[in-house]
């Protein structure tokens, strides 16, 4: 398993990189994970030295995805240490809520650029590596992207494009026998929202409107994204699959006075 994650450095990117390496090894292959952030940072050396310890090879890939050159070079990295590429997580995103009308056109372009141009430049870039292994892209994106989320500013159109985005790759890449699919992760506890978990008030309110009871954790949307791009996924391309604990799907049962069956 070659693969590269990028967002790999934190979050739901690190779990993905970890996720990967031990399913790699447990179905007897070397993993080879390139663990791809914006800056170096402490946390993207323990996630390549965790690799690392349980006999797989990682490298630490720096770049921002805002810039036009960034995920070609990213790819051309890790091609140059791995010598092909099986998959593509393409998960790194940023977000800036804000209503609408308040956004500036820089955040917006600055939205717009990681979250949707470096996720298709990423795709364009390792498409004839993967055609070569026939192997799979698997991008994250969210449950924001399947219903409006008012306040978060460009965050809902940029996820929204990027779940059509890879479901045109879907598409086009399927006679080359390349996978595509994309994983929409609800509420989830991440360095990026740990403040907001703190409080216990509104961890605990946020858990009562989940039908499974509790909010995500990172390594429940790597489970996801491991077997999207394994060969256990090798018949199921162009799905967006939203790991939310039943959330989106439970709206209507919020609705007072809601009919209830007597059984």
């Amino acid at each position: 398993m070659r693969a590269l994650v990028t967002g790999g450095s934190s979050g739901i990117g690190a779990a993905v990189s970890l996720r990967l390496a031990e399913a790699a090894l447990a179905r007897g292959e070397k993993p080879k994970i390139a663990v791809a952030g914006q800056e170096p940072n402490a946390r993207q050396e323990e996630v390549v030295e965790s690799i690392r310890s349980m006999g797989g090879e990682a490298i630490a890939l720096n770049g921002d995805l805002g810039d036009p050159e960034a995920p070609g070079e990213l790819v051309a990295a890790t091609i140059a240490a791995f010598g092909g590429l099986d998959a593509l997580v393409a998960n790194a995103g940023v977000a800036n809520p804000a209503p609408l009308v308040d956004v500036s056109i820089e955040d917006w372009d600055r939205m717009f650029d990681v979250n949707l141009r470096g996720a298709w430049l990423l795709a364009k870039a390792s498409y004839p590596y993967l055609q070569e292994s026939r192997g799979a892209a698997c991008f994250t994106s969210s449950m924001s992207g399947q219903i409006p989320h008012a306040g978060s500013g460009p965050y809902s159109p940029t996820k929204a494009a990027l779940t059509l985005l890879a479901q045109t790759f879907a598409l086009e890449w399927a006679p080359d026998g390349v996978r595509v699919n994309v994983v929409s992760p609800g509420m989830t506890r991440t360095s990026m929202t740990e403040k907001m978990y703190l409080d216990p008030d509104i961890k605990k309110a946020r858990e009562g409107i989940i039908p499974l009871g509790r909010i995500g954790d990172p390594m429940d949307i790597a489970n996801v994204i491991e077997f999207l791009v394994s060969p256990l996924a090798g018949y199921v391309t162009g799905q967006d699959i939203c790991v939310d604990g039943g959330f989106t799907k439970s709206i209507l049962s919020h609705i007072p006075g809601r009919p209830k069956s007597d059984s």
